[in-house]
């Protein structure tokens, strides 16, 4: 019955143009009403069809826009009317599907409202049912609960991908650095390779340029010498035409002339050139490039300059340290010893060291066996004198390479467990800066000419550590500061 005189009245309130709940209702003459929006777009139409007055889409009426007034009283009815329906869909929500009736019980075997007809079908027979009111609060707070935990789940999502875009933002840069530095390594591989062409093409042109001379200038000789052969050629025709006493004149002369006179070149060239140039071994260039590439992760000594005053500190790469070189003795020679007081007993460390311009030096790893024992008298120059081996040989170990004079260079070895050792090395390129690499587990001390596309000059293999060892540098009786490199200088 309710929804019977709900329908009625929703027609009683519908426009008849639009059909849905009148909007801003206007009342014609006749008693008809429609939106305000409607009836504007009907005389719209009127005017376009040149009517000259418009008419009541309901009863054609004829009417003047003019004489039109708002119908408040139905436009209340109307705002009555929309809070009755949705008052009563509301209420339609809560009502059950099956059985029309309310839904006031909760089964908690199957956690679904239900209404009491439900409570007593076979679907929710001996089910455990409860009113709505008496777990609403209880499920309200477990809710809450569970939406405040999903909360943090989705703040820790956010954290996380915040975590991704940082590792992918760090990744991306690692990757750049990464590739501006194999761009700039391989760079300077592309400038070594021009140069070392540039230095075959100039041995070649110099070569050309030898050659080219030493045979214009034989063919200047042989000229000359031809000149004489048709000078003298012709003395001895002009003879032969002559009387017998004009022929027999000097002839003795004129035949020793043609006796000693040969054609020959001054220097022959040779027949054979150096031969077919042959490209270097680039394959062991690159891994001598790799394995120095790889050893500079390692590197400490991040800036450092020293001068023989001895004044000068050196920063560390090592976190909370700095390097400071110590002076460790002035021998009688006046030879300036320093060592690191970067003291290493574990690990793998690298450094670099410049040795341009400077026409002696020592450089390596020092070892002591008793940290007591201070250095004194010690003179690299003098590691073969007997007298030295004998005192130092219980106390020191000295694993190094040094320039004695400005081709000679010595690799020398004395530690506590075996007999001095040294031996003359052969480099072909004079070492301006050389990299040491100590692996202190693994026992080696590996000295890189760097100046010379990082090839080995020497490894230290097999070596036992069990004390704390230090970098070793010796001036000797150069006048030259030494400098500790730092990266990309």
């Amino acid at each position: 019955m309710a929804s019977e005189i709900l329908v009625n009245l929703y027609e009683e309130v519908t426009c008849p143009i639009c059909l849905e709940l009148l909007t801003e209702p206007l009342s014609l003459e006749c008693g008809h009403s429609f939106c305000q929006a409607c009836l504007t777009m009907n005389s719209q139409k009127s005017t376009i069809s040149s009517e000259d007055e418009n008419s009541c889409p309901m009863c054609r009426s004829r009417y003047q826009p003019n004489n039109l007034r708002p119908n408040r009283h139905l436009a209340n009815i109307v705002a009555r009317f929309r809070e009755v329906k949705e008052h009563t869909e509301e209420g339609q929500k809560h009502v059950c599907e099956r059985h029309g009736e309310k839904l006031l019980l909760f089964c908690s075997n199957d956690g679904v409202v239900i209404c009491w007809l439900c409570e007593r079908s076979q679907e929710h027979k001996g089910h455990k049912t409860l009113l709505v009111e008496e777990v609403a609060q209880d499920y309200k707070v477990e809710l809450e609960e569970a939406l405040a935990r999903l909360k943090k789940e989705q703040e820790k999502a956010e954290d996380l991908k915040n975590d991704i875009r940082e590792e992918k933002a760090c990744l991306k840069s690692q990757i750049q650095t990464e590739i501006t530095t194999v761009q700039k390594e391989f760079n300077r591989l592309r400038v070594i390779l021009d140069s070392e062409e540039q230095k075959e093409l100039q041995k070649l042109q110099k070569e050309e340029e030898d050659c080219l001379q030493k045979l214009d200038k034989g063919e200047q000789e042989l000229v000359q010498q031809s000149q004489l052969v048709g000078n003298l050629i012709s003395d001895m025709e002009r003879r032969l035409e002559a009387s017998t006493v004009e022929m027999l004149q000097d002839v003795n002369g004129i035949m020793q002339r043609s006796i000693n006179l040969n054609m020959r070149r001054s220097k022959p060239s040779p027949k054979k050139r150096r031969g077919v140039f042959k490209a270097p071994d680039l394959s062991g260039m690159f891994q001598s490039f790799r394995e120095l590439t790889d050893v500079q992760c390692y590197w400490v000594f991040r800036t450092s300059i020293r001068t023989k005053t001895g004044q000068q500190t050196a920063s560390s790469g090592l976190p909370g340290g700095r390097l400071i070189i110590e002076d460790l003795s002035c021998n009688i020679n006046n030879d300036y010893a320093l060592r690191g007081s970067l003291n290493i007993n574990s690990g793998k460390h690298y450094w670099e060291v410049d040795l341009s311009r400077k026409t002696a030096w020592a450089l390596g790893v020092y070892y002591v066996k008793n940290p007591d024992v201070k250095m004194q008298n010690f003179d690299v120059n003098q590691f073969e004198d007997c007298w030295f081996q004998r005192r130092h040989q219980s106390q020191h170990g000295y694993w190094g390479i040094r320039l004695s004079n400005p081709s000679k260079y010595i690799v020398f070895e004395n530690s506590y467990h075996r007999n001095p050792w040294h031996s003359i090395l052969c480099l072909n390129v004079p070492p301006c800066r050389v990299g040491v690499f100590l692996d202190y587990e693994r026992g080696t001390i590996s000295f890189f000419n760097v100046s010379n596309h990082g090839f080995l000059i020497y490894k230290f293999s097999n070596l036992s550590f069990s004390q704390i060892v230090c970098p070793y540098f010796n001036l000797m009786n150069c006048a030259v500061p030494m400098s500790l490199c730092s990266p990309g200088s």
